[in-house]
């Protein structure tokens, strides 16, 4: 017997089915509500179930992998176009199942929901931090209103913002010291909350060994190493590195025609945050290299900053980091400085 594919349309309630016999060629369309996806699938013979990598899908992925089913998830951009006419719940499932059709057709990894709680601790982490960003510039502003200089440092304007808002002498109008006094509560309070948040990441880092090895490349840590695993899930979905840094977004983007290709900036696709965190981190080891060891013999990424600017050889930098972190978690090394530059020099001329 044929393995039937199913396309399937997730809601929050309605949830639309689109299938095709194998062997009669029957077209199903079905409509289901919530409660009764699951038992409609159960019920059915091993199959693959598509659905597009969208809100709630990294749950029913694993709901229906339970019953025995394959799960492919698709990125919503690669349904769109396969959508015919009016974009309705039948018509976006029976997208998603021609585009499950295609050999070529690339899916998103399904994570366990240890993977997935650590990515939300990363967002939530993220939020806070805007949060407190947000709080700390407007503080800056309305204090800066009656002629209190604050310093550009939180660490070291909280207290002096405080000293300012309990002076008698303050220039802030009584009126608003109490409102201020709370705004310093509240990032005081967010303060706490993504110390507490980073605690949780870091314990959790420590369970991991792979986070640990992968941890252990310049640039990357705590949460390059913990986002870096939580979102490959299995390094070997990936063919390489580049396809890995490629998935990332960290390599140009090309348009050509009539045999010719023109390079251009960095695709951005895939994950912005892990891509954030690679370049950041990047900057970090190119600040190193431009400081304390820049008398040292210089390296690949020394002469890609002596022949390209620094923001394109910090990309540069972040994709060699992808690759290798895709390395260390694919083939379950240790990174070595000075892997394949001593085999180099013990290989004869």
């Amino acid at each position: 017997m044929k393995r039937t594919t199913i396309g399937l349309d997730i809601a929050k309630r309605v949830f639309q089915a689109h299938a095709v016999d194998p062997d009669s060629g029957e077209v199903r369309r079905t409509k289901l509500q919530r409660s009764e996806v699951l038992q409609h699938i159960a019920q059915m013979h091993p199959a693959l179930v598509a659905m597009e990598a969208c809100s709630s899908a990294q749950h029913w992925a694993r709901e229906i992998r339970k019953l025995g089913h394959e799960v492919m998830l698709i990125s919503p951009q690669f349904v769109r176009p396969f959508v015919k006419s009016n974009k309705t719940d039948a018509a976006d499932a029976q997208a998603i199942w021609t585009a499950a059709q295609r050999p070529e057709m690339r899916s998103v990894a399904v994570k366990t929901e240890e993977q997935q709680a650590v990515l939300a601790l990363h967002d939530i982490r993220t939020r806070l931090q805007k949060s407190r960003t947000a709080a700390i510039n407007q503080l800056h502003g309305l204090m800066g209103e009656f002629g209190v200089e604050l310093p550009r440092g939180w660490r070291t304007m909280l207290p002096q913002a405080a000293t300012a808002l309990d002076s008698e002498s303050s220039p802030v109008p009584a009126l608003l010291q109490t409102q201020l006094r709370f705004q310093l509560m509240e990032i005081r309070s967010l303060t706490a909350r993504i110390t507490e948040v980073e605690g949780r990441i870091s314990a959790w880092m420590r369970q991991r060994e792979d986070c640990e090895r992968i941890a252990a490349i310049p640039g990357v840590g705590l949460l390059t190493a913990t986002a870096a695993v939580a979102t490959i899930g299995e390094a070997r979905s990936f063919r390489s590195g580049r396809e890995f840094a490629a998935f990332l977004g960290l390599v140009p983007r090309q348009r050509g025609t009539g045999g010719r290709v023109k390079l251009l900036g960095i695709s951005k696709r895939g994950d912005r945050y892990l891509r954030t965190l690679l370049i950041h981190g990047a900057r970090a080891v190119i600040s190193v290299r431009k400081g304390k060891y820049a008398s040292e013999p210089n390296t690949w990424l020394d002469r890609v900053l002596q022949r390209r600017p620094t923001n394109v050889a910090a990309v540069a930098q972040a994709n060699k980091m992808a690759r290798q972190i895709w390395a260390l978690l694919a083939h379950g090394r240790i990174y070595e400085p000075n892997h394949g530059v001593s085999e180099a020099a013990a290989t004869p001329a």
